[in-house]
């Protein structure tokens, strides 16, 4: 990879997230950390506003950006292989709004590169989810995005017909599932729930802040200590 184009990369990832640690972008770079160091002097001394320290990690200050660069032939195949891949599995709002970026994105690109997109031989003909699951899943997601509680009534799969109320933490795609990461309140622990087999959904008035030992960051640290 040319410096140029790692450095360029090394931009966008620094961006893309609250704070990058070194170790993180040495992986994604596939670099050592010493030359993620060396790069990063390289941007502040250029002006780029990076903030951090070695040991700390590293977050670009509001208001930066750079100016659009056109994809490659592999990016634009990328973009379409994603959106032909996850449509089937989304709920109909995003799936909507994929498609809708994917129609702005492609206008815009050289012929060849156009071309290449879209005659990308990739498909996904899966069914669908069904119009109570996806309806369902945009509910949860907007739930999740602005962290409100949600009452469920819930069948598992012994059948047994529960009540709980949860905070929303995630949706996860399982293959052909998705379930809803949470909190339950009725439990004090985290619970996993199947999308397909929450029978009534209620989003509460109730809105919930992150508190130590109920995040999303402190299931995922659960798990990956199992």
């Amino acid at each position: 990879m040319r410096r140029a184009d790692r450095l360029f990369q090394l931009v966008q990832l620094i961006r893309g997230r609250r704070l990058s640690t070194a170790d993180f972008l040495a992986e994604r770079l596939e670099v050592s950390m010493r030359t993620v160091y060396r790069d990063i002097a390289a941007l502040q001394a250029q002006g780029v506003p990076i903030d951090g320290a070695a040991g700390v990690g590293y977050r670009m200050r509001a208001g930066f950006d750079l100016p659009p660069l056109m994809f490659t032939k592999a990016e634009a195949q990328a973009l379409v292989a994603a959106v032909r891949l996850s449509r089937h599995a989304l709920d109909s709002g995003l799936a909507s709004q994929a498609e809708q970026a994917l129609a702005k994105i492609l206008p815009v690109l050289p012929a060849p590169e156009r071309a290449a997109a879209e005659s990308l031989a990739l498909f996904a003909p899966l069914a669908g989810l069904t119009p109570e699951v996806s309806m369902r899943l945009g509910r949860l997601r907007e739930a999740t995005e602005t962290r409100h509680k949600l009452h469920l009534r819930y069948r598992d799969l012994a059948d047994v017909d529960t009540e709980r109320t949860v905070r929303p933490l995630a949706c996860m795609f399982w293959g052909p599932t998705w379930t809803l990461a949470s909190w339950c309140e009725l439990r004090e622990d985290f619970r996993t729930f199947r999308v397909d087999r929450i029978d009534t959904l209620t989003v509460l008035d109730e809105r919930f802040r992150d508190e130590p030992g109920k995040t999303l960051a402190d299931l995922q640290r659960r798990e990956s200590a199992r």
